[in-house]
């Protein structure tokens, strides 16, 4: 009688390595990855040698010397006897603020063309197919450059806004006017606009390289904690429409959540507004915003949203007419079916694609350098690069930075995209 017995395990062989499937991939994989350091490392080094045979070694000290240059527009203090690491920071700030505000202006008429492409309405149809059409096939250089242009060639001087004597005498006006109730100048020079003062501030910390501001972080911490409550509130009023089929009404606890507190604080510390007078030959006080920001941040948004428009539609488009014709047998009128029905569905087609066009508009603000925007690649990747010659260090920074950006805005949307995706029971 013969009885059958399991074969003998072998034992590893390094030509399992090369011969055997399970080991295969790992060892083409290390491979790779060593070449590849290999690679780094004899482009690092000869990079090196070659600095130094120029007597230009890598150094980053050159951050924490006087920058001696000014920066038209700042949101954070800074003179031109701050370091050029203050700088940076103020570099990027401002190329923070246009990108943040340029993706939700972006989205807001992205969406809105893209459902207007999409009309009944032959003649709304076409105009919005016109301006998709003329915007995204033009180089949003020119756009930036022609938005410059217009803001800084058609609009009056500030002496236009000045009266005299002799006018007053005459009864004459002046060629120009503020705007807002005499509260917003538009000069060739910039937009002067009423600035937000608080007369007991809570101060800052001052941490060498940069100083804390304790009034944003405390107005930050208000908001954060507005939006988590208001978040809880919708999210029970939720689970109660789902258990009992009734949901309550919360609009009036989620205005008094999201407003209520931050308008106590600012009671709190004082809010004034301090707005802009002509004094001389130009406006004092106020905020001013200088044409270069306002440029880059419209042609940034028409540009971007032509392309989102676009995204939009086909997102739309995606979805099964049958769930348009079944929610107007319920009665839902077509703006009701499009915001309830349509668009929730269609986000799971339009936030990828929308994720890339977030990190181009990010990317696309460094045009602003062209019109003297004092973005980061207009303080670090200009004045500053050309005032030390630290090509090398500055130029991999601004790549660091990009990078940073780029990827933060990659985890929070695709965050935002993994809640939307459809869940297998």
């Amino acid at each position: 009688m013969t009885m059958a017995i399991d074969a003998p395990r072998q034992g590893f062989r390094l030509s399992m390595l090369i011969f055997d499937t399970r080991y295969r991939s790992y060892t083409i994989q290390a491979v790779v990855l060593a070449l590849f350091v290999i690679a780094i490392g004899w482009l690092g080094y000869n990079l090196d040698q070659n600095l130094s045979d120029r007597g230009k070694e890598l150094s980053f000290r050159f951050l924490w010397q006087r920058a001696g240059y000014d920066i038209p527009q700042t949101l954070i203090p800074y003179t031109n006897d701050s370091v050029h690491f203050r700088a940076l920071l103020v570099g990027l700030t401002n190329t923070l603020v246009v990108a943040f505000i340029g993706c939700i202006c972006a989205t807001i008429l992205g969406v809105f063309v893209g459902v207007l492409r999409l009309s009944n309405n032959w003649l709304v149809a076409r105009l919005m197919t016109v301006y998709v059409e003329m915007f995204r096939n033009v180089p949003l250089l020119l756009w930036v450059l022609l938005s410059y242009v217009v803001l800084t060639e058609t609009m009056p001087a500030p002496k236009d806004f000045k009266v005299t004597d002799e006018m007053t005498a005459a009864g004459e006006a002046p060629a120009a006017s503020m705007s807002f109730f005499d509260t917003v100048a538009v000069t060739n020079r910039g937009t002067n606009v009423p600035a937000p003062l608080l007369e007991r501030g809570l101060g800052s910390i001052d941490l060498g390289f940069m100083s804390l501001n304790l009034t944003f972080l405390a107005f930050v911490a208000v908001i954060g904690g507005s939006i988590y409550a208001n978040n809880r509130i919708v999210s029970d009023a939720r689970r109660r429409q789902e258990t009992t089929g009734d949901r309550p009404v919360t609009w009036w606890k989620s205005l008094l959540i999201l407003f209520g507190p931050i308008a106590v604080m600012l009671v709190a510390l004082g809010l004034h507004w301090e707005t802009p007078v002509l004094k001389g030959f130009n406006f004092q006080g106020g905020m001013f915003i200088a044409h270069a920001f306002t440029a880059l941040l419209v042609a940034l948004t028409l540009y971007t949203a032509a392309f989102i428009a676009e995204i939009v539609r086909a997102g739309i488009q995606a979805i099964n007419r049958g769930q348009s014709e079944a929610a107007f047998a319920l009665g839902l009128r077509p703006g009701r079916t499009m915001s309830l029905v349509v668009l929730p569905q269609a986000l799971r087609v339009i936030i990828p694609p929308l994720i890339s066009q977030f990190l181009n508009l990010t990317k696309n603000t460094s045009l602003g350098a062209v019109i003297s925007y004092s973005d980061i690649s207009g303080t670090l990747g200009g004045i500053t690069r050309n005032q030390t010659g630290r090509e090398i260090e500055c130029v991999f920074l601004m790549m660091l930075v990009y990078l940073s950006i780029s990827l933060t805005i990659s985890m929070g949307m695709n965050y935002y995209n993994r809640s939307t995706q459809l869940k297998a029971r």
